[in-house]
């Protein structure tokens, strides 16, 4: 039986979004710097934007992700691909069940891992199945980043959508430095061995504008088409949606019509 975050994954569907992610995943994967042979746990790997390329660098790769459709379409990809030192499986990121400790000699999440619930299960887990001496990095959108178009879209989209359940930890936090330390020192890692820094991530295609992009946020990015099912019950889906053209607008690098969104965000990388 899928759960509340399953369901908000397998809703829409994320690899329309994936499609503009591609090239900036490619060049997160290159600024790892990491050296084959090992094996890496690539969590909450969406459709493979950073497992394939992990792969195609001489990694031996496991993604797990918590959407089934999405663990799907990172199998045909790799299939497609000709990879055969990849995997896909279902799984969560708060229980990595079946997986052993000290599994992996090297542990990614972009954007993946920080939406699951349970923030010290995650950091626990990461830590658990990582080796002593290995790696953790994580990419995690920073809170009401004005430089962030993601953290911007998300801040719209939350004035819209009805308050969290009671206990409700929101994925953001996952952002802040202070948190990020706890949670890793609360996973037995010490602090000085915790690294945050602000780095940059960029969507970008030659073929969308700013405004096709905010279409697809609204018809297939789970988060996004849940608060404009609750602006439309409140009348207010028009208001969101002119929100988040502006937004769009006015965050386009492109000078030419076609799409380059910057979206800063916070580089996690943990010494294990």
């Amino acid at each position: 039986m899928a759960n509340a975050n399953q369901e908000l994954w397998e809703k829409g569907d994320f690899t329309q979004i994936a499609a503009f992610m591609r090239p900036a995943g490619q060049a997160f994967v290159e600024s790892l710097g990491l050296v084959p042979p090992l094996r890496v746990l690539d969590l909450g790997c969406g459709d493979g934007t950073t497992a394939l390329p992990l792969a195609q660098m001489g990694a031996e790769v496991v993604g797990i992700d918590i959407s089934r459709p999405l663990v799907k379409a990172a199998r045909a990809r790799a299939e497609a691909a000709g990879l055969t030192s990849i995997s896909f499986e279902e799984g969560d990121a708060t229980n990595l069940e079946g997986v052993g400790d000290g599994s992996f000699d090297f542990v990614l999440s972009m954007f993946g891992a920080m939406f699951a619930p349970k923030p010290l299960d995650v950091a626990r887990e990461m830590v658990r199945v990582v080796r002593k001496g290995g790696q953790i990095v994580m990419a995690n959108w920073i809170p009401n980043d004005p430089e962030s178009f993601v953290s911007q879209v998300l801040k719209v989209s939350a004035a819209y959508t009805p308050p969290p359940p009671e206990g409700f930890v929101s994925p953001m936090l996952w952002g802040v430095e202070s948190n990020i330390r706890e949670r890793f020192a609360q996973a037995g890692v010490p602090t000085d061995r915790i690294q945050v820094k602000k780095d940059v991530f960029v969507f970008g295609s030659a073929e969308a504008t700013p405004a096709a992009f905010i279409d697809i946020f609204k018809d297939f990015y789970g988060p996004t088409m849940n608060a404009f099912a609750a602006a439309s019950k409140a009348g207010k889906a028009d208001e969101m949606y002119g929100k988040l053209r502006a937004l769009a607008e006015e965050q386009n690098l492109a000078e030419d019509g076609t799409l380059r969104m910057s979206a800063t965000y916070a580089r996690v990388t943990v010494e294990v």
